[in-house]
C-alpha cells in the first residue's frame, strides 16, 4: 500500500511524503503506483522549477517528500491540488492508497 502523508505549518499545506508501492499490479506494470508517481512529481517539479520555492525534495525507490519551510501561495494552492487528487483517487482505490494528515 502507498501512503501519502501532508505536512502542514501555521495552518497551510507545506509539504507531503509518499512511501511504498500500490501493489495494485506486478512491479513495473502497476497502473495506480505510476499514477501516483506522476502526480506527486508534476506537484514537486512545479513547486522547485516553475514557482521557484526552496524546497527539501527527497526520492529514493518507493519513497518521495516535498517539504517547502515558507511556501508561496502558488505552492500551498499546487499541494492543495495534489491532496484533492491523491483523495480522489484513494476513494477509486482504497486499498491501494492511504491518506494521512500530519504536523510539520
Amino acid at each position: 500500500m502507498t501512503t501519502v502523508k501532508f505536512f502542514h505549518k501555521d495552518g497551510k499545506l507545506n509539504g507531503f511524503e509518499i512511501k511504498g508501492h500500490a501493489l495494485f499490479s506486478d512491479f513495473g506494470s502497476d497502473i495506480v503506483c505510476s499514477a501516483i508517481s506522476s502526480a506527486s512529481i508534476m506537484a514537486a517539479n512545479t513547486v522547485t522549477e516553475v514557482i521557484r520555492d526552496e524546497a527539501q525534495v527527497k526520492s529514493d525507490e518507493g519513497f518521495l517528500s516535498l517539504v517547502i519551510e515558507n511556501p508561496s501561495d502558488k505552492s500551498v494552492c499546487v499541494i492543495e491540488g495534489f491532496k484533492i487528487h491523491m483523495n480522489q483517487f484513494s476513494e477509486q482505490y482504497p486499498q491501494n492508497i492511504r491518506i494521512l494528515n500530519g504536523g510539520n
